[in-house]
């Protein structure tokens, strides 16, 4: 069965390694949006995909 994580009690790994990530995911983010619109291939479009979830995930507290 799966542990679900408390945010309270998680180790001070995890919140220091999560509040160094969203630093820097949204600047990742921005940038690989605005590479996006400029030069669009199938691989920009997927990993801009991948870092807005990846932002929404942390923000929303889902990691």
């Amino acid at each position: 069965m799966r542990k679900k994580f408390n945010r309270y009690t998680m180790p001070a790994w995890m919140k220091e390694f999560r509040s160094v990530g969203i630093q820097f995911v949204i600047p990742l983010a921005v940038f690989q949006g605005i590479r996006t619109i400029l030069f669009p291939t199938s691989f920009d479009v997927i990993l801009l995909a991948a870092l807005i979830i990846l932002a929404l995930a942390i923000h929303l507290e889902w990691i």
